[in-house]
């Protein structure tokens, strides 16, 4: 399927499987009973797209396990083109597995988690195969993380694929700041400064824009991103909302009330309706409030990939309907 109609998003990085509990307000020793389900934010922001009618393809790879099995047919039964998602091949034990991950769930705002990627996770050793950069090269939006920059050979993947690309309209770095997944902050910050000069749109919280630019007020960070030479700067704010800003507009949105199950994937979810609304020529605040209430509506249920919002339920609730 690859390289014969361009994708409307591309993304590539994190994925695995989810382990939720499902008691909720206690530690995972407490627990007894769990969920499973796809995770890792760029597969959460590609599933939350395809839900709103989009052609999404995944640039990852998983262990040649059961969980990895898992990965692709779930991704492909949500609506993401799996040709990209491939398991490294070799015997069992001596290539790394799936990744898992697993939350604590605290209402309204604690989500412990654990990751095990160990010793590297397979989404790590992507390599960029001449399909991945045609489809990269001819996506209408390409999606990346910061996390993806943590360790090689994604790291230089990343960059070649961003060189074949070129700085073109709707090339979006995801600030995804995990520290547990880098040496230091210092490296992060160093990696991230390099990536900035490559895409046109870049979306995080305060913290992350810290570790970008060395700013957490969001206009300055916002404005430090612009100088940068991007064509859009999103700073997300939790409870205080959202700031998005181009070098001619800039649109604050206000938080969207929702009773917070779990927060995990509300920042996934907010990708996903943010391509949606760059893909439809939205207005600036037309697509922030549309991508504030979709990451809102993923606040107030368990899952992240499975939870992500049609685009009549984001509608739905922005008119303020049940």
């Amino acid at each position: 399927m690859g390289g014969v109609t361009a994708y409307d998003l591309v993304a590539i990085g994190r994925t695995g499987v989810d382990i939720y509990p499902l008691q909720h307000g206690v530690g995972l020793e407490d627990v007894s009973t769990f969920q499973k389900f796809l995770g890792g934010s760029a597969t959460n922001v590609a599933v939350a797209a395809a839900r709103h009618g989009h052609r999404v393809s995944l640039v990852t790879r998983v262990g040649g396990d059961a969980f990895g099995r898992y990965v692709q047919q779930e991704a492909q039964r949500l609506g993401v083109d799996p040709v990209h998602i491939t398991p490294i091949e070799g015997e069992q034990g001596r290539v790394p597995p799936t990744p898992v991950t697993f939350c604590e769930v605290h209402p309204p705002d604690d989500f412990p988690l654990s990751f095990y990627r160990y010793p590297i996770a397979p989404d790590l050793l992507v390599e960029p195969t001449e399909a991945i950069v045609e489809d990269v090269r001819a996506a209408r939006v390409h999606w990346s993380t910061v996390t993806g920059l943590s360790q090689e050979p994604s790291r230089a993947t990343h960059f070649a694929l961003w060189e074949a690309r070129g700085r073109t309209e709707h090339t979006i770095l995801d600030l995804d700041y995990r520290p547990m997944f880098w040496a230091s902050a210092d490296e992060a910050r160093a990696q991230v400064s390099r990536a900035l000069d490559h895409v046109s749109i870049a979306v995080g919280n305060r913290e992350e824009c810290e570790v970008a630019v060395g700013e957490t007020d969001p206009h300055r960070a916002a404005d430090a991103l612009l100088d940068r030479g991007l064509e859009l700067a999103v700073v997300k704010q939790g409870p205080r909302g959202v700031l998005a800003a181009t070098r001619e507009e800039r649109v604050e949105v206000a938080p969207f009330p929702v009773e917070v199950v779990n927060g995990l994937g509300a920042g996934d979810a907010f990708g996903g309706a943010l391509v949606h609304g760059l893909l439809a020529g939205w207005d600036l605040r037309r697509t922030i409030e549309f991508a504030n209430v979709a990451g809102a509506l993923v606040a107030g249920r368990l899952e992240c990939s499975t939870a992500m919002p049609t685009t009549d339920e984001v509608r739905t609730a922005l008119q303020g309907g049940s």
